[in-house]
């Protein structure tokens, strides 16, 4: 892609009744409970759902006491598998847990007193654009908001026939690296049996695309595909299994930028998998709060066991007002990148990780997104001289 081309782009978003979703705020509820209670614990908590039945693995260390069966019951809930028709129901499902403590190797390199070295190795991505007032592209921006749209209206009664699971894609036209118009959106949500295709379609358009896409954002061709195979009854953990870690993408930047593979959910702060990603995506956000680039992506990577990262990578897509090189010096001068450093500065020893596990990791107005500040951008703008 260059600035001059014109081209399609789509991003694609998941309700939180997806069962991948679902599986996420299980693993992230889970951690919640753990660190609410012992900030130095370590969790890397991993869910698996199938028909009637949620699966809990993992290593945890922590010198607490939760019931986690109660805690997977609870999100279930939460999330509306509420009846046995839907494939899973937090009353009736099996619960099953497998439990073991951190390996002593790994924890002989990462707790080192009051220092702390990467929980693993592995490289982790940060991107930010000027392309919304999110800060993030524009075709996932809109997937997620279509996505929690669609359970807003089941949640709400506005559509009452819905049920969890759901998908949305969006599609935009692109001139340069400027978003244009809207060209296609795909919804696929999950139904009662007895609703006609034709109203669900009609009500989805109404209630829901309507409500988050501005019509002068629609091109004049737009297509709408809203359960295009006709029916949409059998969903979440009965038609497909859930596993935490399997969206990805989707809990980052649509595909835009890179991605470094590790996923979020379940993990404690400690593994830099989770606080190498939000600290590259508050050092990318600031860099383009700050002006000093349209368009930013950084990679942070790690060794296992070791503090100070072994590379850090910046690409402004030749929109930076400064060199590379002098871009880099800022980060270094501005921004804590050891585990400890990262975990201090975004204030991540908290219970706010349910709430990060559905529409996405960044571009969200809650405080507790903390890396989602620009607190750093006028510190930068004035260092740069720009």
């Amino acid at each position: 892609m260059s600035s001059s081309e014109t081209f399609l782009f789509t991003s694609e978003s998941v309700t939180e009744g997806h069962p991948d979703k679902v599986a996420d705020q299980i693993s992230d509820a889970v951690l919640d409970a753990i660190i609410a209670e012992d900030k130095n614990c370590r969790v890397a908590c991993e869910t698996l759902l199938t028909t009637g039945i949620a699966l809990v693995a993992g290593e945890i260390s922590t010198n607490t006491y939760v019931e986690i069966p109660e805690v997977i019951r609870k999100t279930i809930k939460d999330i509306g598998y509420t009846n046995a028709d839907y494939g899973l129901d937090y009353k009736s499902c099996s619960v099953l847990t497998s439990i073991d403590k951190q390996s002593p190797d790994i924890a002989m390199g990462v707790n080192k007193g009051d220092d702390l070295g990467a929980g693993d190795q592995g490289m982790m991505f940060g991107y930010a654009t000027d392309d919304t007032k999110e800060f993030m592209p524009l075709t996932i921006v809109f997937a997620h908001k279509l996505a929690k749209r669609l359970t807003d209206v089941r949640k709400q009664g506005i559509l009452p026939y819905l049920r969890p699971d759901g998908k949305t894609q969006v599609t935009i036209r692109y001139n340069g690296f400027t978003p244009d118009k809207v060209t296609a959106v795909v919804i696929s949500a999950q139904h009662d049996p007895h609703v006609e295709l034709e109203q669900l379609r009609k009500d989805i358009v109404q209630y829901v695309i309507r409500y988050v896409i501005p019509q002068d954002m629609w091109d004049d061709n737009i297509q709408f595909f809203i359960n295009p195979t006709g029916r949409f009854v059998i969903g979440g953990p009965y038609a497909d299994t859930g596993l935490t870690g399997r969206k990805i993408i989707v809990d980052t930047y649509g595909g835009v930028a890179a991605h470094g593979g590790g996923s979020f959910s379940g993990k404690d702060p400690s593994k830099v998998d989770r606080s190498g990603a939000y600290m590259a995506r508050y050092i990318a956000k600031n860099i383009v709060a700050a002006g000093l680039a349209k368009r930013c992506e950084v990679q942070l990577a790690y060794a296992i066991g070791v503090k100070e990262p072994v590379s850090i990578m910046l690409h402004t897509y030749g929109t930076g007002k400064l060199p590379k090189e002098e871009i880099k010096k800022l980060i270094v001068n501005n921004f804590d990148l050891t585990p400890k450093g990262m975990i201090e500065t975004l204030d991540l020893l908290r219970p706010i990780y349910k709430k990060t596990a559905a529409y996405g990791h960044f571009g969200r107005e809650d405080t507790d997104f903390t890396w989602e500040k620009t607190d750093k951008a006028e510190i930068l703008r004035k260092q740069a001289g720009v």
